[in-house]
């Protein structure tokens, strides 16, 4: 049973064996002597033209001195920053869609990529408790109506003319309409909206610890989201 999970795990798996052997100033041929297994398997084990098994993992962690789980290249999830939010004020319908014309950042390890997107807050009329630059994340669901577990929670959310925004969402006069709280004072509340969707913010992450990509481009910093321009400002646009 052992071996079973061990092998399921290692397919589709990427290795670091190429980096470690060249650390340890092995050639092929050495490591694969040491392995007992021919020069084109090893070669094969290198590129991922073939599979590696726990035989061959355990093996190449001994001879590297190393954990085997050290050996395994962690694909890091991303997810794409589509849109603005502006508490107090509408934004262009969140574009939500993905590819390279949009930045992404790091999945949070206690979210799944599935469905989620992020969004940056746009200026400081949200201070304390969002500030300008910073990530939300939500799951996009295309409900066509305002699921009952986003009621009284801060929520991404558009109304039927497609416009977004950034509320506290709770029950409206008629059935269909819905109050839309602003997050501080200083912002004006709406009443009796009707929205086309709505879904909870999940989570929160301040922009300076944000890991961000954009075309293939690690750790990118965006700098804080100017207020009162698009977030995308010299950035390619969709078509």
């Amino acid at each position: 049973m052992a071996q079973y999970l061990i092998r399921m795990h290692t397919q589709g798996m990427k290795f670091n064996i190429r980096e470690r052997r060249k650390g340890a100033s092995l050639t092929q041929e050495e490591v694969a002597d040491m392995l007992g297994i021919s020069v084109s398997l090893y070669n094969g084990l290198e590129t991922g033209k073939r599979r590696m098994n726990e035989t061959y993992l355990e093996g190449l962690a001994n001879i590297f001195e190393v954990p085997a789980s050290h050996l395994i290249i962690e694909e890091i999830q991303s997810v794409p920053i589509a849109s603005e939010v502006i508490d107090g004020a509408m934004v262009p319908p969140f574009d939500l869609q993905t590819g390279s014309s949009f930045p992404q950042v790091e999945c949070p390890p206690q979210l799944s990529p599935k469905n989620l997107f992020a969004v940056r807050v746009s200026g400081n009329s949200m201070e304390p408790i969002y500030s300008n630059g910073d990530l939300l994340f939500f799951f996009y669901k295309r409900l066509g109506v305002v699921p009952s577990y986003a009621l009284n929670k801060r929520c991404l959310c558009t109304d039927v003319s497609g416009q977004g925004w950034i509320k506290q969402v709770r029950t409206g006069t008629e059935r269909g309409q819905y109050n839309l709280s602003a997050l501080t004072p200083s912002s004006n509340n709406a009443h009796d909206v009707r929205l086309s969707w709505a879904q909870p913010v999940r989570l929160h992450l301040p922009y300076e610890l944000a890991k961000i990509t954009f075309n293939g481009d690690a750790n990118v910093d965006l700098g804080p989201s100017p207020h009162g321009r698009s977030l995308f400002s010299g950035l390619p646009q969709p078509s």
